[in-house]
C-alpha cells in the first residue's frame, strides 16, 4: 500500500436491519466449499514471494510476475487475459550492497540502497557529517561543509520501545467505535504546499553533488533493525547522481552519537544496482469472466502486484493479489455464468503513487482537464490529478458497476468501507450476512485511502476497500525487510477469497447496478478564510 496518500478518515457504522437484497446462498455454499476445501491461495502467494520475490515496478522480477499471473488466469480458463501498458519509467534492481563502520571500530551495518539511486561504483570510504536536510531552505546551512563526506540526512531522534502488541485483531468494540462521520475537507493551500515539495529529492541530490558529497544515508523509519529502501526518482531523466542508502535506525543513531565524540566514525559503502530501460511501460494485468447479459457492464476486483524489494512483498501485496487470483479460480471452478462481466485486475506502480489503477481510470472511465500551470505540466499525473477540474467522463464511465480492492495485508475481512455511499451500505450488509460467523459483519461509511480504489472514488465510480484485521501489517511488515511468506495467515486469506468471490457474484447478478455517488465537481474551500500557502 502506498504512503503517498492519506490512509483513512473515520466514518459511520451502519448497524440497523435492512430489507433483504437477493443473495443466492446456494451459490455461496459452493463458493465456501471451493474456497475452503480446495484453496490454492497459499500456493499462489508462495510463488509470488518465495519464487519470484520482491516485485519492483519494471524490474526483472515484476516482468516475471506479469507473465506468470497472465498464465495463471489462462490456466484457470479466464477470457481476454491481457497486459495493458502505461508509461512509467526506469526499472531498477539491487545486485548486492553492504555498509560497514571502519572507525573507531569495525562493525557491519544493516543497510539497503534507496530505490532508483545509482551504484557507488565500488567501495567508497569517508567520514560522516550529520546534516539534517528536509527542505530547500536547509541547503544554505550546510553549503561548503559536505565535500568528501558521507552525508547523514536524518535527525537521529531518541528511539523508542513498543508499548502495544505488534500483532492484533479488531475487537467487536473497536469495530463498533468507528461511528463518527468526518466531513470531507478541501484545502487549496494544503494542495499548493504539497506541490511545492514534489521535486525535492532531485533538488537535494543536485545540491549534494554540487557540494562534493560522496553519498548520503538516511535513517529507517522503524526501529527493530527493519529496513525499507523506498524511493521515487523512477522517471526517465530524473535519476540522481549520488548513491543513497538507508541504515537501520539503531545503526544510524550509533553513528550520530559517535559523530559528537572525539572518535567520529568513518564508513565504507558499496551499492551495486542495475537500471532496466528495455521498456519504460509498466503493465496492469487484466482478465475476464464474460457476462451473459447487461451489455458492457462489469464488476471488478483488484490488488496491486508490485512491491518494494527489501523483502518479498508478501503482505503488501502478494496477499491481496493471491486473493484476487483465487477468487477468479473459485468462480471459474464453479462455472458461473454472471449477468455482468467479472473483471480481475492486478495493478502495477501502486507503490510509486497508485499509478496503474489511475492509468486505467484515465483510459477507460474518466479524465480530468489538463493543468493550466506550466510548472506542473511535466509532473506525473497522480501529483496533480485531484486538483484538476472538471472531471470528464469517458464513454465507459457507467459500465463499471462496482470495484472491490484488497490491500491491507494478510488479515481476514471484517467488513467493507462504503466510502460515504449511504445507498450502497445496506446492500453490503445483506451481502455480508452469510459470513457473520466468519467474523465479517461491519459496514462503515468511512472513506479509506492510499490504495487502488482511490482514483475511482475521485471520479464518482463505486470503488471500495475491504476492512481487514490489522495483524502486524503497520507495526512491522508494511514495506519492510521482513515482509515474507512467513507472515501470511492461510485461514485469513481463504476467508477473504471466499468473501471477495461472493461479493463479485452478487454485484454481477444484481438486477440494478450498485447505487453511485454524484459525479464530483470542484468543491468550495472548507475554510473560506484560509490564507494561501506561504512561499
Amino acid at each position: 500500500m502506498s504512503r503517498l496518500l492519506a490512509f483513512v478518515s473515520a466514518g459511520a457504522l451502519l448497524a440497523t436491519p435492512v430489507a433483504a437484497q437477493s443473495v443466492d446462498r446456494v451459490a455461496v455454499n459452493g463458493i465456501i466449499d471451493q474456497g475452503l476445501n480446495h484453496s490454492q491461495v497459499m500456493q499462489t502467494a508462495a510463488y509470488l514471494t518465495d519464487r519470484i520475490g520482491g516485485r519492483m515496478t519494471n524490474s526483472p522480477q515484476m516482468r516475471e510476475a506479469e507473465r506468470w499471473a497472465q498464465q495463471q488466469f489462462r490456466d484457470y480458463g479466464l477470457s481476454d487475459v491481457r497486459a495493458e501498458g502505461f508509461e512509467f519509467g526506469r526499472g531498477w534492481s539491487i545486485v548486492r550492497s553492504s555498509a560497514r563502520m571502519t572507525a573507531p571500530r569495525p562493525l557491519d551495518l544493516r543497510a539497503i540502497p534507496v530505490a532508483w539511486t545509482p551504484s557507488t561504483n565500488g567501495v567508497i570510504s569517508g567520514g560522516v557529517i550529520v546534516a539534517p536536510i528536509s527542505k530547500v531552505e536547509d541547503f544554505d546551512k550546510w553549503r561548503g561543509k559536505l565535500s568528501g563526506k558521507i552525508v547523514m540526512l536524518s535527525q537521529p531522534g531518541m528511539g523508542s520501545e513498543p508499548t502495544e502488541p505488534a500483532f492484533r485483531r479488531w475487537t467487536s468494540a473497536e469495530l463498533a467505535e468507528r461511528n463518527t462521520y468526518n466531513q470531507p475537507q478541501h484545502s487549496p493551500a494544503a494542495i499548493e504546499r504539497s506541490l511545492k515539495t514534489v521535486n525535492f529529492a532531485n533538488q537535494m541530490d543536485a545540491f549534494l553533488a554540487e557540494q562534493g558529497a560522496l553519498a548520503w544515508v538516511r535513517i529507517s523509519q522503524r526501529d527493530g533493525g527493519l529496513l525499507h529502501g523506498t524511493g521515487y526518482t523512477y522517471q526517465v531523466g530524473a535519476t540522481p547522481k549520488l548513491a543513497g542508502m538507508e541504515l537501520a535506525a539503531e545503526d544510524y543513531r550509533r553513528l550520530a552519537r559517535l559523530a559528537l565524540t572525539d572518535a567520529p566514525p568513518t564508513l565504507e559503502l558499496m551499492s551495486e544496482v542495475r537500471f532496466h530501460d528495455e521498456d519504460v511501460n509498466a503493465y496492469n494485468i487484466l482478465a475476464d469472466i464474460p457476462g451473459t447479459a447487461r451489455g458492457g457492464e462489469y464488476v471488478m476486483a483488484g490488488a496491486h502486484l508490485d512491491s518494494w524489494v527489501a523483502s518479498d512483498g508478501a503482505v503488501d501485496n502478494a496477499a491481496g493479489s493471491a486473493v484476487v487470483i483465487e477468487a477468479a479460480r473459485i468462480l471459474k471452478a464453479l462455472n458461473v455464468k454472471p449477468k455482468r462481466t467479472i473483471r480481475f485486475a492486478l495493478w502495477n506502480g501502486e507503490e510509486q503513487g497508485i499509478l496503474g489503477s489511475l492509468a486505467y481510470v484515465d483510459r477507460h472511465l474518466a479524465t480530468r482537464a489538463a493543468s493550466n500551470d506550466p510548472a506542473l505540466a511535466g509532473l506525473p499525473d497522480n501529483r496533480t490529478w485531484r486538483s484538476r477540474w472538471p472531471i470528464e467522463p469517458r464513454a465507459g464511465y457507467r459500465d463499471l458497476v462496482a470495484y472491490f480492492n484488497l490491500d491491507n495485508g494478510s488479515g481476514k475481512i471484517r467488513g467493507i468501507n462504503a466510502e460515504g455511499n449511504v445507498a450502497a451500505a445496506p446492500i453490503f450488509q445483506e451481502w455480508l450476512a452469510p459470513f457473520a460467523s466468519m467474523g465479517a459483519t461491519t459496514v462503515s461509511l468511512r472513506n479509506s485511502g492510499g490504495t487502488d480504489h482511490v482514483y475511482m472514488q475521485t471520479v464518482g465510480v463505486p470503488g471500495y476497500q475491504f476492512i481487514q484485521d490489522p495483524l502486524d501489517y503497520s507495526s512491522r511488515l508494511h514495506h519492510t525487510s521482513i515482509d515474507s511468506y512467513d507472515h501470511l495467515k492461510a485461514e485469513d486469506l481463504r476467508q477473504a477469497a471466499v468473501i471477495l468471490a461472493s461479493f463479485l457474484l452478487n454485484a454481477a447478478n444484481r438486477d440494478e447496478p450498485l447505487p453511485r455517488m454524484p459525479l464530483p465537481t470542484q468543491p468550495t474551500p472548507s475554510d473560506p478564510f484560509e490564507y494561501p500557502a506561504a512561499d
